[in-house]
């Protein structure tokens, strides 16, 4: 693999010779060049946080996939590593597909991914073999792949995906599949060994007929619950959901070790911006449950990818709770609050009618907002904030709309890139609270401690990055309003 590895490095570093920085993350992870999507790999190793992913490094469009590296002490300050895998052998000759790994007891990284292989030789247009592979590490940088571990069950032309934990002494991994009937479904395997798998049961089925595919499937414990996110392929729109080419969700059930997953909730919603997918999570070594998001899309061109050089990016990480309601809430580790490097305090204010306060003028290109708004004392029809507010009048805005009932982020006058809206279920209460995190090219909305989140792309026009606070047709009661600006999470931010 060693020569497929340099021939990657050498892709990465010519594309980043003409890397644009207008709209690189300052503190969202991505690859120095080239294209990224689904997080992989998630795991602490070796005294340090292990991010992977998918990676095509000798270009901005989706092309054979390797995996990517990032780690980090702490969560907050991370080094870019070299990229960890490549295709080289007959099983993976078409990409070194999405997994996740896990330690061994004799102190191993042990990497499970899928291969993958065109059946015609070109594209899946007759289907994919898909089959699961295994590679081990003893510092999490250099892999040697030890091979299939899982072939692909005879009839199944998507199977891929796995994703792989502990409980006692057997291991368990969950694929996604495309069933002989074409129907999305989780299939589970055990092991007690790490090497030798069996397959114990299709652990999950999606209600919905059209769904055909689940990729990136993760199952995981909060609470005395379990949790089974995915990302269902053959949804349509429905109102505000499944608005994206591809979309992610949840759903909650009672499982047990050798029973049945008996879901207990709907279908739901992770994340309602225009770019979240192939969540995938694991458990900190303090038992926090940590989960990453891809933003990106396979299916809307993406700005970076004309002449940036760059293309992906993951979200902040984010720690999942569940709440009485068994309803998954996200919210982003409170490490994210090491990156502040200056706070703007402007206290608790009433905002007049039609009024604009400007927060920062002079470039919000990496802030944090926390907004605390008293709706009972409100009279305003939306309360937004304009973040990459530019010069020429470019915005993105995101707002509670008092009518709708929903916190919404538009983009219809962002400047570059797709544009419409996305807009997210507010739960109610007099305290709307907004944690909002601008990055170059991207904002993340959390809304009342990570009941809901939406996360979407927002590519501004040139100039500097203005925040203005604004209410329409009425007052606004301010509780309190804090801007933070945040610091680079990159160790050598020379690229």
């Amino acid at each position: 693999m060693k020569e497929q590895l340099e021939r990657a490095e050498a892709g990465v570093a010519k594309l980043l010779e003409g890397r644009s920085d207008r709209w690189y993350p300052l503190f969202h992870i991505a690859a120095k060049a080239g294209w990224i999507n689904d997080p992989n790999g998630l795991s602490y190793f070796n005294g340090r946080y292990q991010v992977y992913f998918q990676h095509h490094p000798f270009g901005t469009q989706w092309g054979p996939m390797h995996w990517g590296h990032v780690s980090s002490e702490d969560m907050v300050t991370w080094r870019r590593e070299p990229i960890a895998m490549a295709p080289s052998i007959e099983a993976d000759r078409d990409g070194v597909f999405s997994g996740s790994a896990v330690v061994s007891d004799d102190n191993q990284l042990v990497a499970y991914y899928t291969g993958h292989r065109w059946r015609n030789g070109v594209n899946e247009d007759e289907g994919n073999l898909q089959v699961q592979c295994m590679a081990v590490s003893d510092d999490g940088i250099t892999f040697e792949k030890t091979g299939v571990i899982v072939e692909c069950p005879e009839g199944l032309l998507h199977f891929r995906d796995p994703k792989v934990w502990r409980m006692g002494d057997t291991w368990y991994m969950v694929f996604g599949a495309c069933s002989a009937e074409n129907r999305g479904q989780v299939w589970l395997y055990t092991s007690t060994d790490m090497k030798s798998w069996e397959f114990d049961r299709v652990i999950f089925t999606d209600p919905n007929p059209r769904v055909f595919m689940l990729e990136c499937p993760d199952m995981f414990p909060l609470d005395d619950k379990w949790v089974i996110t995915y990302c269902p392929m053959g949804t349509k729109p429905e109102r505000y959901v499944a608005r994206n080419g591809h979309n992610a969700g949840y759903v909650v059930g009672d499982w047990q070790p050798g029973g049945v997953f008996e879901q207990i909730t709907d279908y739901r919603t992770i994340d309602w911006g225009h770019q979240f997918y192939a969540p995938q999570s694991f458990e900190a070594p303090d038992g926090r449950r940590i989960e990453y998001g891809w933003l990106g899309s396979f299916t809307m061109p993406i700005a970076t990818q004309e002449v940036d050089g760059w293309c992906g990016q993951f979200t902040v990480p984010r720690e999942l709770t569940l709440d009485k309601n068994n309803h998954l809430r996200s919210f982003p580790i409170a490490e994210i609050e090491q990156l502040r490097t200056e706070t703007i305090d402007f206290g608790a204010f009433e905002l007049g009618l039609n009024g604009d306060k400007v927060l920062v003028d002079d470039d919000g290109g990496a802030v944090e907002i926390e907004l605390e708004v008293d709706l009972a004392s409100t009279s305003a029809e939306r309360i937004g904030l304009r973040v990459h507010n530019t010069p020429d009048g470019g915005h993105t805005y995101v707002a509670y709309d008092d009518l709708a009932g929903r916190v919404d982020l538009d983009r219809r006058l962002t400047g570059n890139g797709d544009r419409g809206h996305r807009a997210a279920p507010y739960e109610g209460g007099s305290q709307l609270r907004l944690r909002v995190l601008v990055d170059r090219g991207s904002v993340e909305v959390f809304v009342n401690d990570g009941a809901e989140s939406i996360t979407s792309y927002s590519f501004p026009n040139k100039g500097p990055r203005a925040v203005v606070l604004c209410a329409e047709s009425g007052v606004t009661k301010v509780n309190g309003l804090k801007v933070h600006r945040l610091r680079t999470i990159w160790e050598s931010p020379d690229r």
